[in-house]
């Protein structure tokens, strides 16, 4: 069964109605020591990255998450949870994240329109099982005013160009992350979810 981490700014009902309509079974978990029932994770986010640490801090859940993807479990951030999954982000002052991977968010700066709002094709930088049926070119939802600069490149799985190169899906070991939102990007994010899940198929909780 796949967890959801529910700590008040994850936009829970789309993400849990797309797992139903993969067939997959799901829990919204918000208690520590639960999260090791489950074979995999998915940490959902919206809203500002500082107030989201200090939830997910104030709810003990911050040493359950590393310990979680220590265990070598699949944990999967989403948009805001992606960003979360790194080590500091400079919106509204500087804040430190959970530290899975290395690099930091931070804002857009140009002129142009902030947030990055809508759909954008990805560009698949390496292949990996969490992209199976998933190629350049296929087109996905986001909304977000800060970006993920990665602090291993290898981490990379693709990109996409918002007058620059933006972080878009990040891989390493079980720990992943995507920056759009699957649950409201059509076939290619269903793709990306029922990947997932397969991920965690078979995992002993």
């Amino acid at each position: 069964m796949i967890g959801i981490i529910d700590y008040g700014m994850g936009n829970l009902y789309s993400l849990s109605k797309a797992l139903e309509r993969l067939g997959y079974a799901y829990e919204f978990v918000s208690d520590p020591e639960r999260l090791s029932d489950f074979s995999g994770l998915i940490l959902p986010g919206v809203g500002a990255f500082g107030d989201a640490i200090a939830n997910i801090r104030e709810l003990g859940l911050e040493k359950a998450l590393q310990d979680y993807a220590a265990s070598g479990r699949p944990i999967l951030g989403i948009c805001l949870g992606m960003q979360l999954l790194f080590g500091k982000s400079e919106e509204y002052g500087e804040h430190i994240g959970l530290g899975l991977l290395s690099g930091e968010a931070v804002r857009f700066r140009g002129d142009f329109k902030v947030p990055h709002m809508g759909w954008n094709e990805l560009q698949v930088k390496q292949q990996h099982s969490l992209l199976e049926g998933i190629q350049s070119g296929d087109y996905v939802y986001f909304v977000h005013s800060y970006h993920v600069r990665v602090g291993a490149p290898e981490v990379l799985l693709a990109t996409t160009d918002y007058h620059q190169a933006v972080t878009a899906i990040v891989g390493r070991d079980n720990v992943f992350g995507m920056q759009f939102h699957p649950e409201k990007s059509g076939e290619t994010g269903m793709r990306l979810l029922r990947n997932f899940a397969v991920l965690c198929e078979g995992v002993l909780a």
